[in-house]
């Protein structure tokens, strides 16, 4: 039997890619449901060999699908979510909103699958952060062969990750570099065109900004909330992938070649590890792919037990909306869909 799906927000970049990939992965679709803001009412979305038209969810009867996977803002899923919830939709949230709720089970499917259990507390699942999913299916099978003390993280991220304004801001401005000169920037505060952003997000009274609060807070609420960790967060001139540069002690020994071999088994990860020009990945080659890679594993001599690693994966997908619909099919897995259209 396949489920009544409704995608909000389906015509964002992630919204969009929920839907291919609803399509890819093969996830049971009986009936499905593209909703948007008033604003784009009407607007026709791919699905499979055709399109659907965006419906509006001002209007929407929520008690008519089983599932709703969520691409908006965080006020928008503040107000939303807990509607759908309680209408019987089991609701997967890509935003900020609930990811550090208690009652809301923060899930990366191949780091902690038995935490969906607790999502009918209030029938919400919140996807992590796109730069923390790809660090914690790196760390945890490292975590687990030797128990991790202590992370730092500088992130290289894609404009994607600001949406589909930021990326129209890249390429407009790197366009008229070489006529008159880029534009004021409009979407991200500073050039991003052959420039870094040594800042994403907003800025706290520590100096960190909630981007880099979000990735500690959230591998600690999934892995370990023993493991110390910080973080710097950069904005690159790359339009989709987000690449990050990982130094991690140990409470143990764990050689590079032991590790290598930890993380060719774990799930959801390719090690791409050669020491030879070319013998690594970068955010170009991985777009559209689902796994996390992982290259230049290596010892840090600095501390008694410690690797440096370089993890990269597409941020529209794995770090978004691949893991969206691999909450929904583990929920499939556990019994957790349908229970309403089953009863009636």
């Amino acid at each position: 039997m396949g489920y009544r799906v409704a995608v909000v927000g389906a015509t964002g970049n992630v919204g969009r890619e929920m839907l291919n990939i609803l399509e890819e992965l093969e996830f049971p679709v009986d009936e499905i449901h593209a909703i948007a803001s008033r604003k784009s009412i009407g607007v026709d979305v791919a699905w499979k060999n055709g399109t659907i038209r965006c419906e509006d969810v001002e209007q929407f009867d929520f008690r008519r699908v089983d599932v709703a996977l969520m691409s908006v803002s965080g006020d928008f899923s503040r107000q939303w979510s807990p509607k759908i919830g309680a209408a019987g939709a089991l609701v997967i949230d890509n935003s900020s909103a609930w990811r550090m709720d208690p009652d809301v089970p923060l899930i990366v499917p191949e780091v902690n699958p038995d935490a969906i259990e607790g999502a009918h507390k209030k029938n919400i699942i919140a996807n992590p952060n796109c730069s923390t999913i790809q660090l914690v299916v790196a760390l945890k099978p490292l975590h687990d062969a030797a128990r991790i003390r202590r992370v730092v993280v500088s992130t290289y991220q894609s404009v994607s990750g600001a949406g589909k304004a930021a990326m129209d801001e890249l390429w407009n401005q790197t366009k008229e570099v070489f006529v008159l000169g880029p534009s004021e920037p409009k979407v991200l505060p500073k050039q991003i065109a052959f420039n870094v952003i040594p800042f994403i997000g907003k800025f706290r009274d520590d100096g960190f900004t909630d981007e880099e609060a979000k990735m500690w807070n959230e591998t600690r609420k999934m892995l370990d909330p023993s493991i110390a960790l910080v973080v710097t967060c950069v904005r690159v001139p790359v339009m989709v992938g987000h690449a990050e540069a990982v130094y991690v002690e140990f409470e143990e020994p764990l050689d590079e070649d032991e590790a290598r071999e930890v993380l060719r088994a774990a799930p959801g990860i390719i090690v791409v590890d050669k020491r030879e020009p070319g013998g690594y990945v970068t955010p170009k080659e991985i777009q559209g792919e689902f796994p996390v890679f992982v290259s230049r594993i290596r010892k840090d001599p600095t501390v008694p037990h410690g690797l440096a690693l370089w993890v990269v994966a597409d941020n529209l997908r794995k770090g978004a909306a691949l893991n969206a619909v691999q909450i929904a099919q583990l929920a499939h897995e556990r019994g957790l869909l349908g229970k309403k259209a089953l009863a009636a």
